[in-house]
Order: C-alpha cells, then sequence, then structure tokens
C-alpha cells in the first residue's frame, strides 16, 4: 500500500499536479453536497425504511454512492451515461459511419462522445420514470400533478447531466478517470453508514462473524489486485530494416493481454438487467389476473438477493458480458493487421489471420478467468452474507473492486505524471 500512496504524496510537491489535485478535491466535494439535495414531495423516513428493508434497492444505492436513499437530484448516478457508452460502443461495432469516426483520432472520438451525452439524456428520462413509477406504487409519493411529474423526470435528468459535467471537468482539468472517480466517492463515503448500521445491530455473538468478514474483505481485495494486475505478454518481434544503407537492428516487444480486459462494466450492465424481474414481480404480483399475479409471486419470491435462482441468473449476466464487452473493446483481426502493418510478428505464427487466430484463442482463455473472477465478485454479498451472517456489510465485492480499481490506476496516473515532470526537469537542465 506505501508503494500505491507514495506517488500521489509525492504529487503535492509540484505546482501543477498540486492544482489538479485540489480541482478533483472541490468536485467531489461538490458531488456530495448536491448529493444530498431531495427532490421535493418525497417520504424521506419511508424512502430510508424501504431501502433498508430491501437489498435489491440497498445494491442499487451503493451504485448511486447513497444519492437514492436520499431520492436526491442525482440520485440516478451515472448509470445513464455508463449504459449510453456501451450502446454507443455496440453501435460503433455495427454501424460503419461510426466505425469510421472511431478511426478518425480525436476529432472523431470528440464526436462519439458527443453522441453518447445526446443519448444519455431520454435514458435518464426512462430510469426517472421508472423510479417514479417505483416510489409511487411503495406509497411513497403523495397524489401528484403532471407538471409536478414533469418536473420531478427533468429534475432528476438534469441532474444526471450536471453529474456527468462534472467527471469531465475532473477529467480535463483533475486527475484520474472523473466518472470512475465520482463513482469511488459515492462507494466511499456509504462506508461510514453500512459500519454504524453494523454497529446499531451488534452483537458479541457476532464478534467472530464480523472478524471472519474482515478477513474475507482482505482476501477479496488481493484477489482484486492480483486479478487487474494480471497479464499475458505476447511476444511480438519485428524485422531488421534498412536505413541509409545500413542494417537496422529488429526490435521486440510485448503485447500485455489483461485477464479483466473489461473492468466493472460487465457487472454494472448485469445489475440493470437481473434487478428488472425483481420490480416486474412486484408489479405484476398486484395485478387482479390469476396467471400474471402468480407470475409476479414466483418473480418476487425467487429474484432476490438471497436466492439461487437470482444468484445464478446474475453470475451467468456477468460472465455473458464480460465476454460480449470484451470481444467489443478487442479485436484480434485489427490487432493483428497493426502488427502485420509495421512489420512484426508473434515467433511460431503467421502473421494475419493465423495471428488473429492465435490471439483470439489466448483471449478466450485468460478472459473465461476475468469472467468467473468477476462473477464471483458479483455473488459475493449473498456468499459472505450466508457464512457469517452479517446482512449489513452490504458493500460487496463490486464495491471493493471499484474502489480498489480506481485507486491503482489513479496512483498509476500520477506515476505517469511524475515521469513526464522528471523528463521534462532534466530536458531543461540538458538546454
Amino acid at each position: 500500500m506505501p508503494s500505491i500512496l507514495q506517488p500521489i504524496l509525492t504529487a503535492f510537491k509540484i505546482a501543477e499536479l498540486r492544482r489538479k489535485i485540489f480541482i478533483t478535491i472541490l468536485i467531489v466535494v461538490i458531488f456530495r453536497i448536491v448529493a444530498h439535495i431531495p427532490v421535493s414531495g418525497i417520504d424521506l423516513v419511508g424512502l430510508q425504511a424501504l431501502f433498508a428493508s430491501n437489498q435489491l434497492l440497498g445494491l442499487l444505492d451503493i451504485f448511486s454512492g447513497g444519492t437514492l436513499v436520499n431520492f436526491s437530484v442525482i440520485s440516478l448516478g451515472l448509470n445513464p451515461y455508463i449504459n449510453a457508452s456501451i450502446i454507443m460502443q455496440l453501435l460503433t461495432m455495427i454501424m460503419p459511419k461510426l466505425e469510421a469516426l472511431s478511426k478518425e483520432g480525436e476529432y472523431g472520438r470528440q464526436i462519439i462522445t458527443q453522441y453518447t451525452r445526446y443519448l444519455t439524456i431520454p435514458l435518464a428520462a426512462i430510469q426517472s420514470i421508472g423510479m417514479f413509477v417505483l416510489l409511487r406504487n411503495q406509497g411513497l409519493l403523495p397524489e401528484v400533478l403532471p407538471i409536478q411529474i414533469a418536473a420531478i423526470v427533468v429534475g432528476m435528468t438534469a441532474g444526471t447531466i450536471f453529474l456527468m459535467w462534472l467527471g469531465e471537468l475532473i477529467t480535463e482539468y483533475g486527475i484520474g478517470n472523473g466518472i470512475s472517480l465520482l463513482i469511488f466517492a459515492g462507494i466511499v463515503t456509504r462506508i461510514p453508514v453500512v459500519l454504524t448500521q453494523t454497529a446499531t445491530v451488534f452483537d458479541q455473538t457476532q464478534l467472530f462473524n464480523i472478524l471472519l468478514f474482515a478477513i474475507f474483505s482482505i482476501l477479496v481485495i488481493a484477489a482484486v489486485v492480483f486479478i487487474n494486475e494480471g497479464r499475458r505478454q505476447i511476444a511480438v518481434h519485428y524485422a531488421r530494416r534498412f536505413m541509409s544503407g545500413r542494417e537496422g537492428i529488429g526490435d521486440k516487444t510485448y503485447l500485455p493481454l489483461r485477464v479483466n480486459q473489461a473492468g466493472v462494466i460487465p457487472i454494472i450492465f448485469a445489475v440493470s438487467l437481473v434487478l428488472i424481474p425483481s420490480f416486474a414481480g412486484s408489479y405484476l404480483a398486484q395485478l387482479p389476473t390469476t396467471q400474471l399475479n402468480f407470475l409476479g409471486r414466483w418473480l418476487s419470491q425467487n429474484f432476490t438477493p438471497d436466492g439461487f435462482t437470482y444468484n445464478l441468473v446474475y453470475f451467468l449476466l456477468v460472465v455473458g458480458f464480460t465476454f460480449f464487452y470484451t470481444a467489443v473493446i478487442f479485436n484480434p483481426a485489427k490487432v493483428s493487421e497493426e502488427i502485420k502493418k509495421y512489420g512484426g510478428f508473434i515467433p511460431g505464427i503467421r502473421p494475419g489471420t493465423q495471428t488473429a487466430a492465435f490471439l483470439s484463442y489466448i483471449m478466450v482463455r485468460i478472459t473465461l478467468a476475468g469472467a468467473l473472477f468477476l462473477g464471483a465478485i458479483a455473488i459475493l454479498p449473498s456468499i459472505a452474507a450466508g457464512l457469517t451472517g452479517v446482512t449489513t456489510l452490504i458493500l460487496g465485492g463490486t464495491g471493493l473492486l471499484i474502489v480498489v480499481s480506481v485507486i491503482m490506476d489513479t496512483a498509476k496516473q500520477f506515476e505517469s505524471k511524475l515521469v513526464e515532470k522528471s523528463y521534462e526537469v532534466f530536458a531543461r537542465r540538458r538546454l
């Protein structure tokens, strides 16, 4: 841990990096202040009681950074933006115009980012309507006029856009990935609340279970670091070239293939789908039709966080989305063409289609390990609750995965900035 934090501590000695750090901290503070501004007309006491009794909503509250339990104006969090980003990545694969834009460098990426922002708006509006209907069915919203409903939807949609803007400000003027840092800040600020809930129900008989849970968390952190840093190094050789009548020396480099290529995106995407049966079940159970009522009660009983069906479907969704998202962001054919274009080859593998087949074979094998790991991380809260009996510490492996990943990525960015500054100082001294 000291080796991870050392670049951050050293960065305070450099004026530019210190300014970036302060800007990042300021934006995070603004984010937390806005997180406590609730939408008007909500029974907050009843809402908090509902979230305390429903583990599904508690899981959503973790991803929103604690803004959902307060029904804040930014209670939707960054989920609409993340879903819009995933959709745009998928559209890039099937739409030639978007694929051409993605190959135009910085200009193309800016256009695609702008399209992602546009798509975030309708997604946020749809999710805000769904949240309104959910709270209305639970009796937490009084009778409101259509204009008031429109105000709630517009307010929550604007909150998501505001949060998206804050994340982009951090990315541009601060340090690290702004979207990831805001999610990280939301999760970290939930830790005191979770610990307080655990302390209120603390019993001497649970001391051993809490210690077991703590040991379990340490092992999960170690596993997250191990998997995130896991890479398969593929050796790539480049043929010798003749320059100015002289024979140059062939280069040798490595193509790093990460075990967890998809990051935490598959879990976030799977959560959005695995919660649908439970919400649909609560709605269908209130209908007078016998068949729909039976289906609703069956969904409500089986799709609970401690149910076998829920965890099995959740696990399979995470595994499937991991393979799917990895296939989106890593194209063996394109990588093979790039290697061949610059005169490179993998020893023992012919350039072209055989290289693409080899990379695809390797990626399937290492992605399987990463997918199984992410699936286990996703259902870890249920496993931990079953083994220890502690149900208040629902932060789970997903939260730990995000926290550890963001800390490591931010520390690496600090380190790269420090190396860049060191080169600048060295160059000035040489001049």
